[in-house]
């Protein structure tokens, strides 16, 4: 509706990371405009789209009874 409405609810523009300055993002920098060059990552460089980051959760649902000895 308005400019700037989404600033008003305290969300910061959406920078891409092919724009930023090497110092910034793993896929900045680079003469005139190039392609990120790597595997898209995070700002901190772990790799994103399709990459699994959650921890196993161990779990005992499958056993019922110890095996005999």
């Amino acid at each position: 509706g308005k400019a700037g409405a989404k600033r008003w609810r305290g969300i910061r523009p959406t920078v891409r990371g092919v724009a930023m300055n090497p110092v910034d993002h793993p896929h900045g920098g680079g003469e005139g405009r190039t392609s990120g060059g790597r595997h898209p990552v995070t700002p901190w460089g772990v790799p994103t789209k399709g990459y699994r980051t959650r921890r196993n959760k161990r779990t005992n649902s499958m056993i019922i009874r110890r095996r005999k000895k």
